[in-house]
């Protein structure tokens, strides 16, 4: 092509080329973190629904604690009864 006379169009063709390139190299990598992520998601997913079965007896602790406390209190009565 002859730019001559037309230098301005030359440079904004550059300057284009060159804001296109920056952006596509600006995405490109936040695409490919976004696959890899996407990727990871599943054994994420796996790994909280194991934890989750792993501290599902955690929720009854406090009914656990208030047995035990009970308990105790049944000894220290029995113990205090028998002069202890």
């Amino acid at each position: 092509m002859d730019f001559t006379g037309h230098e301005g169009w030359l440079i904004g063709y550059i300057i284009g080329l060159v804001v296109v390139l920056v952006v596509v190299a600006l995405v490109v990598p936040i695409l490919v973190l976004a696959w890899r992520i996407g990727n990871q998601a599943g054994s994420i997913l796996e790994g909280l629904q194991q934890a989750e079965r792993n501290t599902a007896g955690l929720s009854g602790l406090n009914e656990t604690i208030e047995s035990a406390l009970a308990v105790i209190d049944g000894l220290k009565r029995g113990r205090t009864r028998l002069g202890g």
